[in-house]
Protein backbone atom coordinates (compact mmCIF):
# COMPACT_ATOMS: atom_id res chain seq x y z
CA UNK A 1 0.00 0.00 0.00
CA UNK A 2 1.05 3.57 -0.25
CA UNK A 3 1.56 6.37 1.51
CA UNK A 4 -1.34 9.18 1.19
CA UNK A 5 -0.65 12.20 0.59
CA UNK A 6 -1.03 14.35 3.99
CA UNK A 7 1.07 17.14 5.88
CA UNK A 8 3.91 15.23 7.08
CA UNK A 9 5.03 15.09 3.44
CA UNK A 10 7.04 18.14 4.37
CA UNK A 11 9.53 15.88 6.79
CA UNK A 12 12.94 16.10 5.22
CA UNK A 13 16.45 14.42 6.55
CA UNK A 14 16.59 12.18 9.73
CA UNK A 15 12.77 12.35 10.01
CA UNK A 16 11.53 12.00 6.12
CA UNK A 17 9.96 8.24 6.19
CA UNK A 18 11.98 5.78 5.72
CA UNK A 19 11.09 3.28 2.64
CA UNK A 20 10.46 -0.70 4.26
CA UNK A 21 12.04 -3.47 3.47
CA UNK A 22 7.85 -4.89 3.20
CA UNK A 23 4.97 -5.08 4.35
CA UNK A 24 2.71 -7.60 5.94
CA UNK A 25 -0.95 -6.93 6.62
CA UNK A 26 -2.41 -7.38 10.38
CA UNK A 27 -6.35 -8.41 11.39
CA UNK A 28 -7.63 -7.14 14.12
CA UNK A 29 -10.03 -8.68 16.69
CA UNK A 30 -13.01 -6.64 15.17
CA UNK A 31 -11.57 -7.88 11.69
CA UNK A 32 -10.36 -4.71 10.31
CA UNK A 33 -7.52 -5.19 8.69
CA UNK A 34 -4.22 -2.59 8.09
CA UNK A 35 -0.72 -2.63 6.92
CA UNK A 36 2.52 -3.45 8.98
CA UNK A 37 5.95 -2.00 8.29
CA UNK A 38 8.55 -4.12 8.33
CA UNK A 39 12.30 -2.33 8.36
CA UNK A 40 15.65 -3.69 8.24
CA UNK A 41 16.90 -7.51 7.19
CA UNK A 42 14.59 -10.75 8.28
CA UNK A 43 17.41 -12.45 9.93
CA UNK A 44 17.85 -9.51 12.43
CA UNK A 45 16.48 -9.20 15.69
CA UNK A 46 13.10 -7.67 16.24
CA UNK A 47 12.33 -4.68 17.41
CA UNK A 48 8.08 -3.52 17.43
CA UNK A 49 7.24 0.08 18.26
CA UNK A 50 3.79 1.71 19.13
CA UNK A 51 3.25 5.51 18.34
CA UNK A 52 1.14 7.61 20.73
CA UNK A 53 -1.83 9.78 20.39
CA UNK A 54 -2.07 12.02 17.02
CA UNK A 55 1.14 10.09 15.55
CA UNK A 56 1.69 7.55 12.78
CA UNK A 57 4.42 4.97 11.81
CA UNK A 58 6.49 8.57 10.61
CA UNK A 59 6.92 9.51 14.12
CA UNK A 60 9.61 6.68 14.36
CA UNK A 61 11.54 7.71 11.84
CA UNK A 62 15.14 8.26 13.49
CA UNK A 63 14.51 5.84 15.34
CA UNK A 64 14.18 3.12 12.20
CA UNK A 65 17.28 4.53 10.98
CA UNK A 66 19.35 4.43 14.44
CA UNK A 67 18.29 0.85 14.68
CA UNK A 68 18.29 -0.60 11.34
CA UNK A 69 21.59 1.08 10.84
CA UNK A 70 22.92 -1.19 13.73
CA UNK A 71 21.77 -4.54 12.49
CA UNK A 72 18.04 -4.52 14.00
CA UNK A 73 14.55 -5.36 12.04
CA UNK A 74 11.94 -2.42 13.23
CA UNK A 75 7.95 -3.58 13.29
CA UNK A 76 5.87 -0.42 13.01
CA UNK A 77 2.07 0.30 12.63
CA UNK A 78 -0.01 2.70 12.61
CA UNK A 79 -2.51 3.31 15.81
CA UNK A 80 -6.14 2.75 14.98
CA UNK A 81 -7.36 5.53 13.08
CA UNK A 82 -4.03 7.41 12.64
CA UNK A 83 -1.79 7.31 9.57
CA UNK A 84 -2.91 3.84 7.06
CA UNK A 85 -5.17 2.35 9.73
CA UNK A 86 -9.10 2.39 9.15
CA UNK A 87 -10.61 4.78 11.88
CA UNK A 88 -13.54 3.20 13.47
CA UNK A 89 -17.23 4.09 12.75
CA UNK A 90 -17.93 5.89 16.08
CA UNK A 91 -15.86 7.52 18.76
CA UNK A 92 -17.63 5.42 21.10
CA UNK A 93 -15.68 2.16 19.64
CA UNK A 94 -12.17 3.53 21.08
CA UNK A 95 -10.81 1.99 24.05
CA UNK A 96 -7.59 0.70 25.83
CA UNK A 97 -8.87 -2.77 24.93
CA UNK A 98 -8.87 -2.27 21.18
CA UNK A 99 -5.25 -0.78 21.40
CA UNK A 100 -4.46 -4.30 23.18
CA UNK A 101 -6.09 -6.44 19.75
CA UNK A 102 -4.40 -4.09 17.00
CA UNK A 103 -1.07 -4.93 18.77
CA UNK A 104 -2.00 -8.42 19.17
CA UNK A 105 -2.64 -8.36 15.91
CA UNK A 106 0.58 -6.95 14.81
CA UNK A 107 2.97 -9.74 16.63
CA UNK A 108 0.81 -12.34 15.15
CA UNK A 109 1.36 -10.97 11.86
CA UNK A 110 4.75 -9.59 11.72
CA UNK A 111 6.49 -12.43 13.86
CA UNK A 112 6.98 -16.08 13.55
CA UNK A 113 4.78 -18.23 16.27
CA UNK A 114 6.87 -18.08 18.58
CA UNK A 115 9.93 -15.04 17.84
CA UNK A 116 10.49 -12.93 20.66
CA UNK A 117 11.15 -9.01 20.27
CA UNK A 118 11.81 -5.79 22.06
CA UNK A 119 8.39 -4.13 22.09
CA UNK A 120 8.12 -0.42 22.78
CA UNK A 121 5.74 2.07 23.48
CA UNK A 122 5.79 5.86 23.45
CA UNK A 123 2.97 7.90 25.42
CA UNK A 124 -0.61 6.31 23.85
CA UNK A 125 1.79 3.80 22.50
CA UNK A 126 2.89 2.79 26.16
CA UNK A 127 -0.22 2.63 27.18
CA UNK A 128 -1.21 -0.02 24.56
CA UNK A 129 1.55 -2.19 26.00
CA UNK A 130 -0.41 -1.84 29.51
CA UNK A 131 -3.79 -2.39 27.87
CA UNK A 132 -2.25 -5.82 26.64
CA UNK A 133 -0.68 -6.79 30.26
CA UNK A 134 -1.50 -10.49 30.24
CA UNK A 135 -2.37 -11.10 26.70
CA UNK A 136 -0.98 -14.31 25.36
CA UNK A 137 1.01 -12.99 22.22
CA UNK A 138 2.52 -10.11 24.76
CA UNK A 139 4.12 -12.70 27.03
CA UNK A 140 4.82 -15.00 24.19
CA UNK A 141 6.57 -12.28 21.81
CA UNK A 142 8.07 -9.67 24.91
CA UNK A 143 11.80 -10.75 25.54
CA UNK A 144 11.78 -7.16 27.16
CA UNK A 145 9.59 -3.62 27.01
CA UNK A 146 10.39 0.28 26.75
CA UNK A 147 7.49 2.31 28.34
CA UNK A 148 8.82 6.03 26.85
CA UNK A 149 7.24 9.23 27.89
CA UNK A 150 3.67 7.34 28.96
CA UNK A 151 1.61 6.81 32.11
CA UNK A 152 -1.14 4.67 33.62
CA UNK A 153 -3.79 6.81 35.18
CA UNK A 154 -4.32 10.68 36.48
CA UNK A 155 -3.08 11.94 32.74
CA UNK A 156 -5.00 15.18 33.31
CA UNK A 157 -4.67 16.02 36.67
CA UNK A 158 -1.04 16.02 36.56
CA UNK A 159 -0.30 18.05 32.84
CA UNK A 160 1.36 21.20 33.41
CA UNK A 161 0.30 21.78 29.58
CA UNK A 162 -2.14 24.32 30.92
CA UNK A 163 -0.08 25.56 34.29
CA UNK A 164 -3.25 26.08 36.58
CA UNK A 165 -1.73 25.46 40.35
CA UNK A 166 -5.42 23.07 41.27
CA UNK A 167 -4.96 19.59 39.77
CA UNK A 168 -8.87 19.95 40.13
CA UNK A 169 -8.44 23.17 37.54
CA UNK A 170 -5.75 21.17 35.45
CA UNK A 171 -7.85 17.86 34.92
CA UNK A 172 -10.93 19.81 33.47
CA UNK A 173 -8.97 21.85 31.45
CA UNK A 174 -6.61 19.13 30.37
CA UNK A 175 -9.84 16.99 29.60
CA UNK A 176 -11.09 19.28 27.98
CA UNK A 177 -8.33 19.78 26.10
CA UNK A 178 -8.01 16.47 24.93
CA UNK A 179 -11.44 15.82 23.77
CA UNK A 180 -11.06 18.93 21.96
CA UNK A 181 -12.68 18.50 18.05
CA UNK A 182 -11.38 22.10 16.67
CA UNK A 183 -9.10 21.81 13.60
CA UNK A 184 -5.54 22.30 13.93
CA UNK A 185 -5.12 24.25 11.18
CA UNK A 186 -2.54 25.26 8.90
CA UNK A 187 1.25 24.53 10.22
CA UNK A 188 2.34 28.36 10.93
CA UNK A 189 5.23 29.69 12.80
CA UNK A 190 1.88 30.27 15.86
CA UNK A 191 0.66 26.84 15.44
CA UNK A 192 4.00 25.61 15.86
CA UNK A 193 5.16 27.76 18.70
CA UNK A 194 2.13 26.32 20.75
CA UNK A 195 2.57 22.37 19.75
CA UNK A 196 6.39 22.82 21.10
CA UNK A 197 5.52 24.66 24.18
CA UNK A 198 3.21 21.53 25.06
CA UNK A 199 5.19 18.75 23.93
CA UNK A 200 8.67 19.27 23.11
CA UNK A 201 11.53 20.54 25.89
CA UNK A 202 13.42 24.46 26.04
CA UNK A 203 14.92 25.47 23.48
CA UNK A 204 14.03 22.06 20.99
CA UNK A 205 15.47 21.94 17.45
CA UNK A 206 13.53 23.73 14.39
CA UNK A 207 13.93 20.44 12.73
CA UNK A 208 12.40 18.66 15.62
CA UNK A 209 9.50 21.81 15.84
CA UNK A 210 8.73 21.03 12.34
CA UNK A 211 8.55 17.13 12.84
CA UNK A 212 6.27 17.29 15.38
CA UNK A 213 3.87 20.14 14.11
CA UNK A 214 3.71 18.54 10.56
CA UNK A 215 2.89 14.96 12.14
CA UNK A 216 0.32 15.71 15.04
CA UNK A 217 -1.54 18.05 12.20
CA UNK A 218 -2.12 15.53 9.67
CA UNK A 219 -3.93 13.44 12.55
CA UNK A 220 -7.88 13.51 11.42
CA UNK A 221 -9.57 15.74 13.95
CA UNK A 222 -12.38 13.33 14.51
CA UNK A 223 -9.54 10.67 15.58
CA UNK A 224 -7.90 12.72 17.96
CA UNK A 225 -10.78 14.02 19.86
CA UNK A 226 -12.23 10.31 19.78
CA UNK A 227 -8.78 8.63 21.43
CA UNK A 228 -8.39 12.04 23.70
CA UNK A 229 -11.77 11.42 25.23
CA UNK A 230 -10.32 7.70 26.33
CA UNK A 231 -6.98 9.41 27.73
CA UNK A 232 -9.20 11.22 29.61
CA UNK A 233 -10.47 8.82 32.19
CA UNK A 234 -7.64 6.43 31.28
CA UNK A 235 -6.36 4.19 34.73
CA UNK A 236 -4.15 1.16 33.68
CA UNK A 237 -2.33 1.11 37.02
CA UNK A 238 -3.95 -2.10 37.78
CA UNK A 239 -2.42 -3.51 34.48
CA UNK A 240 0.89 -2.73 35.04
CA UNK A 241 2.07 -5.08 37.57
CA UNK A 242 1.14 -7.48 34.81
CA UNK A 243 3.84 -6.46 32.51
CA UNK A 244 6.61 -9.21 33.64
CA UNK A 245 8.71 -8.76 31.05
CA UNK A 246 11.77 -6.71 31.96
CA UNK A 247 11.18 -3.12 31.04
CA UNK A 248 13.17 0.17 30.57
CA UNK A 249 10.86 3.59 31.22
CA UNK A 250 12.08 6.53 29.66
CA UNK A 251 11.02 10.29 30.46
CA UNK A 252 11.83 13.66 29.58
CA UNK A 253 12.62 16.05 32.29
CA UNK A 254 10.58 18.36 30.93
CA UNK A 255 7.50 16.52 29.79
CA UNK A 256 4.37 18.41 30.56
CA UNK A 257 1.98 15.29 29.02
CA UNK A 258 3.42 13.14 31.19
CA UNK A 259 5.42 14.46 33.54
CA UNK A 260 8.17 12.70 35.72
CA UNK A 261 5.69 10.97 38.89
CA UNK A 262 4.18 9.20 36.03
CA UNK A 263 7.45 7.53 35.09
CA UNK A 264 8.41 6.90 39.13
CA UNK A 265 5.30 5.22 39.94
CA UNK A 266 5.81 2.64 37.00
CA UNK A 267 8.79 2.11 37.80
CA UNK A 268 6.96 1.17 41.49
CA UNK A 269 4.96 -1.13 39.89
CA UNK A 270 6.75 -2.64 37.57
CA UNK A 271 7.51 -6.58 38.36
CA UNK A 272 11.39 -6.06 36.28
CA UNK A 273 11.93 -2.23 35.97
CA UNK A 274 15.44 -2.30 33.95
CA UNK A 275 15.89 1.40 34.83
CA UNK A 276 14.71 4.89 34.52
CA UNK A 277 16.20 6.51 31.88
CA UNK A 278 15.83 10.48 32.41
CA UNK A 279 16.65 12.41 28.96
CA UNK A 280 17.43 15.98 30.14
CA UNK A 281 15.74 19.18 28.94
CA UNK A 282 13.57 17.00 26.68
CA UNK A 283 10.32 17.04 26.75
CA UNK A 284 7.48 14.26 25.96
CA UNK A 285 7.97 13.00 22.55
CA UNK A 286 11.71 12.11 23.36
CA UNK A 287 11.96 9.75 20.15
CA UNK A 288 12.16 12.42 18.02
CA UNK A 289 14.03 15.14 20.12
CA UNK A 290 17.07 12.54 21.43
CA UNK A 291 16.20 9.05 18.92
CA UNK A 292 19.98 8.13 19.41
CA UNK A 293 19.16 7.61 23.14
CA UNK A 294 15.56 6.03 23.11
CA UNK A 295 17.71 3.44 20.20
CA UNK A 296 20.34 2.89 22.42
CA UNK A 297 18.09 1.85 25.21
CA UNK A 298 16.09 -0.35 23.17
CA UNK A 299 19.07 -1.83 21.71
CA UNK A 300 20.39 -2.41 25.16
CA UNK A 301 17.54 -4.47 26.15
CA UNK A 302 18.20 -6.53 22.94
CA UNK A 303 21.69 -7.22 23.80
CA UNK A 304 20.74 -8.02 27.36
CA UNK A 305 17.42 -9.93 26.85
CA UNK A 306 16.69 -11.03 23.38
CA UNK A 307 18.90 -13.55 21.88
CA UNK A 308 20.24 -13.03 18.46
CA UNK A 309 20.23 -15.08 15.61
CA UNK A 310 23.67 -15.98 15.21
CA UNK A 311 25.94 -13.65 12.93
CA UNK A 312 23.85 -10.63 13.41
CA UNK A 313 25.25 -7.76 14.36
CA UNK A 314 23.18 -7.81 17.79
CA UNK A 315 25.56 -10.32 18.83
CA UNK A 316 28.13 -7.39 19.23
CA UNK A 317 26.19 -5.20 20.84
CA UNK A 318 27.19 -2.98 23.91
CA UNK A 319 25.76 -2.67 27.19
CA UNK A 320 24.04 1.15 26.44
CA UNK A 321 21.59 1.48 28.82
CA UNK A 322 23.83 2.87 31.43
CA UNK A 323 25.41 4.90 28.29
CA UNK A 324 22.14 6.21 27.29
CA UNK A 325 21.58 7.84 30.63
CA UNK A 326 24.84 9.47 30.70
CA UNK A 327 24.65 11.11 27.12
CA UNK A 328 21.13 12.14 28.62
CA UNK A 329 22.49 13.78 31.86
CA UNK A 330 21.81 11.44 33.99
CA UNK A 331 22.19 8.26 35.80
CA UNK A 332 20.20 5.53 34.99
CA UNK A 333 18.36 4.32 38.11
CA UNK A 334 15.95 2.18 38.78
CA UNK A 335 13.36 4.21 41.15
CA UNK A 336 10.44 2.55 43.60
CA UNK A 337 8.71 5.66 44.82
CA UNK A 338 7.06 8.77 43.47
Amino acid sequence: MSRPTTTADGLTGRYAPPTPAREVTARSGDGVVFPVEVHGRDGDPAVVLSHGWTCSTLFWAPVIRELTATGHRVVVYDQRGHGRSPAAATPAVYSTAMLADDLCAVLDAALAPGEKAVIGGHSMGGMTLMAAAGREQLRTHAAALMLCSTGAQHLTGQARVIPFRSERLRHHAHRALLGSSAPLGPVTALTRKALAYGTLGPQPDPATVEATARIVHACPTGVRAAWGGVLAGLDLSAKVPHLDAPTAVVIGTHDRLTPLPHAHRMAALLPDCTGVHRLERRGHMTPLEEPETVSEVLAGLVSHHLTAPAGTLADDATDVPADAATRAGAATTKEKSA
